[in-house]
């Protein structure tokens, strides 16, 4: 097979897909990642466009329905995003949503003007008719809402199909073009019913069909790299992570040998992680792993280093060399695979196209291991079957394929590991004391039957001392902050209501079994107005 042919294959593969889709085109709400993960769990792909897209491009792709997200804008801004005006003639369902719904009504004749109250947060949203969004809901619901304009004046062949107590036109509906507008967010948990009405549109509005399933999926992403590498070499960087394990599996069972996987032990994993990532790998599902010991390189790195970003670019900086140094032993290689995710897709900008090919060139690591980039002389052609799914779905493609539930289920955990979990210096000491009591914590967390309750559960060692009193003696030693947080997505979090027994036993534990250690804490700030991690 050909290069162009390979390429077309690619282009196919994905063009099917989209033909039982909905495409959702984004004007800018910070919910519109939401809202193509919402339409997933209805088996259904879902893929997000610019607002620009052409109408010609939307009926080359041919979905079953589009949605116009939300937006920060005014429509009757200056410089308001606009759809393409043909997107009207299209014949294809469509709902719009808060700015969504406001666009479609001014562009078709209507009136949108700024509210004399504005709605921020819950409402309770009257249903005046149910007819298709509606089926099968409550006559009255919770709605989140989140605008300072309103409809004011409907096109011609609207009504309304819901109202709040200050927003009359807070649903519409034309039923005969199969046009409707939520002012409200049906895709966040907080609009009770909101994904009965987007099941609603997509299967009942739409006639999607809902075969999108990660088995699917599978068949169709090996039909894909099989097409792109033909019987090339393809270099994994294995991190141990659920995406890049997960793609190893993927990856294997599409090209066998020809995958080469790389493990840089940078010094910096929790413990026993590389040598039973290694030995799982090896042992148990016969794929090969370039195991590469560089843990003193790193470390002397970072002597002398407390600020986080330093910390970051030292360790982005070194994984380049190793990384480099290593792929041209093992090489030469014409394709990089990432586990580059969807949302990595939307937010990163250390991407380039290849004007020759039309496909993306790495430039450097995805952002999501926060290691820096790959030097640009490294031209790899990327390879990245997870750049279409979020981070649950790869969780059920790894179930699919039999991933270990030791990888599959495993925590995310940042790309410089624990030299950020150490504020301050980072020494060997410094990770030996915070690896013996992340491991407590983490023990304790599974034994409870936890583990899978919370999204995150880790130690952060401090830079400062406490005193304490051991043994009748005073002590003036290190203190452990325990940082457990529960989550959907890692964008927002709330810290875990861990049983007080449980942080009595960690606590306990990790006083008792870990030397230099003799305060622990618990951290019970949300996400925002902090963040996940302590750096």
């Amino acid at each position: 097979m050909t290069s162009t042919q390979m390429a077309q294959k690619s282009e196919q593969l994905r063009d099917n897909a989209l033909q039982d889709s909905i495409a959702i085109l984004d004007f800018g709400s910070q919910y519109s990642q939401l809202i193509a993960r919402r339409i997933r769990e209805t088996n259904t792909y879902s893929e997000l466009f610019p607002y620009h897209i052409t109408a010609q491009e939307l009926k080359r792709l041919n979905p079953k329905g589009i949605i116009l997200s939300g937006g920060p804008n005014s429509v009757y801004d200056q410089h308001a995003p606009k759809a393409d005006p043909e997107i009207w003639k299209l014949g294809i369902p469509m709902l719009g949503v808060c700015y969504g719904m406001q666009l479609m009504a001014a562009e078709l004749g209507g009136t949108v003007e700024q509210s004399t109250v504005r709605e921020y947060g819950r409402a309770t949203l009257t249903i005046v008719h149910h007819g298709s969004l509606f089926a099968g809901l409550e006559s009255t619901m919770e709605s989140w809402m989140s605008h300072g304009d309103s409809v004011s004046k409907l096109p011609d062949g609207f009504s309304t199909i819901g109202r709040t107590m200050d927003c009359p036109q807070a649903a519409i509906a034309d039923e005969e073009r199969r046009f409707y507008g939520v002012q409200f967010h049906p895709e966040v948990v907080h609009s009770r019913g909101g994904q009965a009405i987007i099941t609603n549109f997509v299967k009942n509005i739409c006639g999607a069909s809902g075969s999108w399933t990660m088995d699917k999926f599978i068949d169709e992403a090996i039909a894909d790299v099989r097409a792109k590498a033909g019987d090339k070499r393809v270099l994994l960087a294995l991190s141990g992570g659920v995406d890049s394990s997960t793609l190893a599996f993927l990856l294997h069972k599409a090209i066998g040998d020809n995958l080469v996987c790389m493990f840089i032990d940078q010094g910096f994993m929790r413990k026993n992680e590389p040598e039973w990532l290694v030995e799982t790998f090896e042992r148990d599902f016969k794929i090969h792993v370039h195991f590469i010991k560089a843990r003193d390189r790193f470390l002397d790195k970072l002597k002398g280093v407390i600020d986080p970003e330093d910390k970051r670019k030292a360790i982005g900086a070194e994984f380049i060399r190793v990384f480099e140094e290593e792929s041209n032993k093992l090489g030469p290689f014409d394709y990089l695979a990432q586990g580059t995710l969807y949302p990595d897709v939307i937010e990163s900008s250390g991407t380039n196209i290849d004007p020759k090919t039309g496909e993306r060139v790495a430039v450097k690591i995805k952002s999501h291991h926060n290691v820096g980039g790959l030097p640009k002389d490294l031209q790899f052609k990327l390879i990245e079957p997870f750049a279409k799914l979020f981070k649950d779905e790869v969780r059920r493609v790894a179930a699919e394929l039999d991933v270990p539930e030791g990888i599959r289920v495993r925590h995310p955990f940042p790309g410089p590991g624990l030299a950020i979990r150490v504020l301050g210096e980072v020494t060997k000491e410094r990770l030996k004391i915070l690896r013996e009591a992340d491991w407590i914590i983490r023990e304790e967390i599974k034994s409870h039957g936890l583990y899978r309750q919370v999204w995150q559960a880790f130690g952060v060692l401090l830079p400062t001392k406490s005193t304490g009193v051991m043994g009748d003696q005073r002590t003036y030693q290190n203190q452990i902050v325990i940082r457990a947080i529960t989550s959907e997505d890692g964008m927002t979090a709330d810290w875990a209501r861990l049983p007080y027994d449980l942080l009595e036993t960690i606590s306990r534990r990790i006083v008792n079994e870990v030397a230099g250690i003799n305060r622990v804490v618990y951290d019970v700030t949300t996400k925002p107005p902090a963040t996940i991690e302590w750096e």
